[in-house]
């Protein structure tokens, strides 16, 4: 799509850090230059403010990707996208029939509910929990690593949606401040919401998530 709207050599295009670096990598393929930009903190799509604060007179096209079943602004972004002349494209994701849906929203309420000691998802206009993505508070990394260890030790498949951050990656290494982002990847581990769950497992994800609430809180 990049290569069809003409962008190439000289070129930037705003993409978000948090995610895999498929999209930055395309950007690469057609000889433009990916710009990082930071994420809403709610959603873990590109922010708008932090989009039109790295817009350069060389910024051709934004991408926008919408994440584990939230979607981004985009009528914020298209209305970027028209004031300064720029390409607006997103990737989706595929979100299954609509009874999966409804069943992982079930799943999400039910967690929504009962979970103690982890910030729960925003559900938000649309949520098709795609992950169930929750947020241990602590003092950085190892208070998540080490509450996804202890729920995994008690039979409990849980996993850190993004490890590192594109910009962090040796490929793409940049010197850029993207504090929600980065505080993101260091705080959120999704749980599992999939259709297929029993009541006993979600009793079991929220048992065993309980079991460790406030033990790994921050001191204040």
């Amino acid at each position: 799509m990049l290569r069809a709207a003409g962008i190439g050599v000289g070129d930037e295009v705003v993409v978000p850090a948090f995610g895999n670096a498929k999209v930055a990598e395309s950007v690469v393929l057609v000889g433009a230059l990916p710009v990082f930009a930071d994420i809403d903190p709610v959603t873990y799509c590109l922010a708008t403010s932090a989009v039109e604060a790295v817009l350069t007179p060389r910024t051709a096209a934004v991408v926008a990707v919408h994440r584990f079943g939230r979607q981004a602004d985009m009528a914020g972004l298209h209305g970027i996208g028209q004031r300064h002349g720029l390409l607006v494209l997103e990737q989706g994701e595929t979100d299954g029939s609509y009874d999966e849906v409804a069943r992982r929203r079930e799943r999400a309420a039910y967690l929504d509910g009962k979970l103690k000691g982890v910030r729960t998802p925003d559900g938000g206009d649309g949520h098709t929990y795609q992950q169930y993505v929750v947020r241990v508070p602590g003092n950085g990394r190892p208070d998540r690593d080490a509450f996804a260890r202890a729920v995994r030790e008690r039979g409990v498949d849980c996993r850190v949606p993004v490890k590192t951050p594109v910009h962090r990656t040796p490929g793409f290494r940049r010197c850029v401040s993207l504090p929600e982002t980065e505080r993101a990847a260091d705080e959120t581990l999704a749980l599992p919401v999939d259709s297929s769950l029993t009541k006993r497992d979600m009793q079991r994800i929220v048992a065993a998530c309980n079991a460790l609430g406030g033990l790994l809180q921050p001191a204040h």
